[in-house]
């Protein structure tokens, strides 16, 4: 089980392994497999009975895997969960992991045009088989659409503007590259906080290319039928707007806040929180992976 490859450094790691609260001959899924640092540690504690399952549509995640008759990679997107599990004769699970967002192997492989560091294809293919790519949002996408992508997913105040331009832009020449799309941003990115406009920007695009919130609505909302009564379900997000859908369907079940009642009058929800407040890394683990700066670790155990 040696790491193959710089890859991922894992985050909130014992967090994580402690909230899993884990049995050792249950099933768990990670759905964010990439380098394998949560998965590696999942399967310590498992033993010959017990199943690891993990998920990862990117490719290159699958040189991070290990061979064990209890151990089972699923090259593909965690929406189609359910259809793996059902496929591999899994019907419920006792814990579920996802650590969202990008990994550091994606984010320091310069063609995959994830970071704003260096110059590159627009890509930012999570799946590199999907045929819709960063290039497709930016030339291709209407100017309204463009505007709804940059306020809602990269919660920008002059979207319309930053549309505006972009349609400008491309009607002489197509943007083709990550700094080819800063450059004709350039104008709009306020003085000294230049980073974190394009950090949105991109945040932005790269959510719209992955579907990253419908597939995280559709995550959480097949985690509910698979994880068993007294299972738990552990999730760690990057920003706001994945915190939010996190929190509310732990929270009160449902993705907008909205609090459900059956004709009794008894709350509808899935999940019981089981602490108020995300946790989030300390210094030292900041200081060791400087990405798991903004991450947000949230823990629920499925209701009876």
């Amino acid at each position: 089980m040696d790491k193959k490859i710089p890859y991922h450094i894992p985050v909130l790691l014992q967090e994580c392994i402690q909230g899993l609260e884990i049995k050792p001959e249950g099933v768990y899924v990670d759905v964010t497999f990439g380098g394998g640092g949560h998965a590696k540690e999942i399967f310590k504690q498992i033993n010959e009975q017990g199943k690891l399952i993990v998920f990862d549509q990117d490719a290159a995640a699958k040189e991070n895997t290990w061979k064990a008759p209890n151990f089972y990679f699923v090259p593909s997107n965690f929406i189609y969960l359910s259809n793996h599990l059902k496929a591999h004769k899994f019907d419920a699970i006792d814990g579920l992991l996802a650590d969202l967002g990008v990994s550091s192997h994606q984010f320091d492989l310069p063609e995959r045009g994830f970071s704003i560091r260096e110059d590159a294809p627009l890509d930012m293919r999570m799946n590199q088989n999907s045929e819709r790519s960063a290039f497709e949002v930016v030339n291709l996408d209407s100017e309204d659409k463009l505007i709804s992508i940059f306020r809602y997913y990269g919660e920008l105040s002059n979207s319309r503007a930053l549309a505006g331009e972009i349609i400008r832009q491309r009607a002489s020449k197509s943007i083709k590259t990550t700094f080819e799309l800063m450059a004709v941003l350039k104008p709009f990115a306020p003085k000294f906080k230049d980073h974190k406009f394009y950090a949105q920007v991109f945040q932005a695009i790269r959510i719209e290319v992955n579907q990253e919130l419908d597939a995280l609505k559709q995550l959480l909302l097949q985690s509910s039928e698979l994880l068993k009564p007294g299972g738990r379900l552990v999730v760690i997000s990057y920003h706001s707007l994945e915190d939010r859908l996190v929190k509310n369907f732990m929270k009160r079940g449902s993705f907008e806040g909205e609090i459900q009642k059956d004709f009794f009058g008894n709350v509808l929800k899935p999940f019981k929180e089981l602490i108020k407040h995300p946790l989030v890394p300390d210094e030292d683990e900041i200081r060791l992976n400087s990405r798991a700066r903004s991450a947000k670790l949230r823990i629920a155990e499925k209701n009876d």
